[in-house]
C-alpha cells in the first residue's frame, strides 16, 4: 500500500513540476513522453520480459539517450525527428539483444538440467 501512495505522490509532484516548467497545464502536455521513459529504462538494462532493472542502469540509459539527443540537435543539419528515429533504432537493437541473451541463458540452463538428469539416471 505504501508503494502505491509513494507512486501517486511522486507522479503528482512530477506533473506539478512539469506544469511549472511550461507555466501552463493541459491534459495532453506530456503526450509522447512514454517512449522516452521506456527507451531509457530498456537502454539502461531493464528487461521487457519482466526482468528487474536498477536505478543506476536507468540513470545510464537516460544519460545515453540525452547525450544522443543533444548531439543530433546541436549538430544543426538534421531535423529533430532524427532523434526519435535514432532512439527507436537503439530501442529495437536493445530488445533484440535482450532476446538473444535470454535465449542463450535459457539454453544454458536447459543443458545443465539435462546433464543433471542424465547423472541422476546413471546413478539409479
Amino acid at each position: 500500500m505504501k508503494a502505491y501512495v509513494l507512486d501517486g505522490f511522486l507522479a503528482g509532484l512530477g506533473g506539478f513540476l512539469f506544469c511549472l516548467n511550461s507555466c501552463a497545464g493541459f491534459v495532453e502536455q506530456a503526450k509522447g513522453l512514454e517512449m522516452d521513459a521506456i527507451s531509457a529504462a530498456v537502454i539502461g538494462g531493464t528487461l521487457l520480459s519482466g526482468g528487474v532493472g536498477t536505478v543506476i542502469g536507468t540513470l545510464f540509459g537516460v544519460l545515453i539517450k540525452g547525450t544522443i539527443a543533444s548531439l543530433i540537435t546541436t549538430q544543426g543539419t538534421l531535423s529533430s525527428w532524427w532523434v526519435r528515429i535514432v532512439l527507436s533504432i537503439m530501442l529495437c537493437f536493445f530488445i533484440v539483444l535482450q532476446a538473444l541473451i535470454g535465449s542463450v541463458g535459457l539454453n544454458g540452463k536447459k543443458d545443465k538440467k539435462d546433464k543433471k538428469d542424465k547423472k541422476g539416471k546413471a546413478a539409479a
